[in-house]
């Protein structure tokens, strides 16, 4: 395979699903979209299961060529942003949570190509130092709804895309239509993060980190309107395009 035609290794977190049922096991979880949205890219997505240890974490990283971090049903600790819980905090996954921030760490160490997917786009935020919007329906007067109640293939509200930043370079800038399904968002940006979408009422949207080649976070799952607005495996495409560029 020529080098215009192979596969990158992207990496995909997933999720891991307590025991429901006492004679099951505990399990990890991806929704499909994100293998889809991977290889309709051009790449190949792999699987990373939870590691503690930092050896296995820099094993992982060695072989994958590209990181996306997806988003739970949980939230991140406000203890990484140097807060107290607040009234709406939902649950934490702290396991999870070391698990991904010592990828995102090592990936940006390295300057592997990073997509950071709703609350992987939170996390990165925080990994560089900044903080987050614990409950928007709580903190945020006259917020918009972003927990939106039907399909998440179908889009919920606009988002301002800045001109001159790499997610307008992948997918335009100006107006976009996204979904939403979060209660949390970025607050304080992290050192180096630059804000490049916003939606109408001041939420933060996505970001991307200005002394990175490629590490960009949004707030959106763009993996679930591939179909109904292909625009956005153009992030997808990005990613893989720069992965592809690595070495491995």
């Amino acid at each position: 395979m020529n080098h215009r035609t192979r596969r990158p290794n992207i990496g995909i977190t997933p999720d891991l699903v307590a025991e429901q049922v006492p004679s099951q096991p505990p399990s990890y979880q991806l929704k499909t979209a994100y293998a889809e949205a991977v290889m309709r890219a051009g790449g190949l997505p792999l699987i990373l299961p939870y590691a503690e240890e930092q050896g296995c974490i820099d094993s992982y990283l060695d072989r994958i060529s590209g990181l996306i971090v997806t988003g739970g049903a949980f939230d991140v600790s406000p203890a990484l942003y140097g807060e107290t819980p607040r009234a709406g905090l939902g649950a934490l996954k702290e396991g999870r949570t070391a698990f991904e921030a010592a990828l995102v760490r090592g990936a940006l160490q390295r300057g592997l190509p990073l997509l950071g997917i709703c609350g992987g786009m939170q996390l990165l935020n925080v990994v560089a130092g900044g903080t987050l919007i614990q409950d928007i329906p709580s903190e945020v007067p006259r917020a918009a709804q972003h927990e939106q109640t039907h399909e998440r293939s179908r889009p919920q509200h606009p988002v301002e895309v800045k001109d001159g930043t790499l997610l307008a370079e992948l997918l335009g800038k100006g107006q976009l239509m996204v979904n939403s399904t979060h209660h949390q968002a970025v607050g304080k940006p992290g050192k180096e993060v630059v804000v490049s979408a916003l939606a109408s009422d001041g939420i933060i949207e996505a970001i991307e980190l200005r002394s990175h080649p490629f590490a960009i976070g949004v707030q959106w799952h763009p993996e679930l309107l591939i179909h109904s607005i292909p625009l956005h495996l153009g992030l997808y495409r990005g990613l893989v395009n720069r992965a592809r560029e690595m070495r491995r």
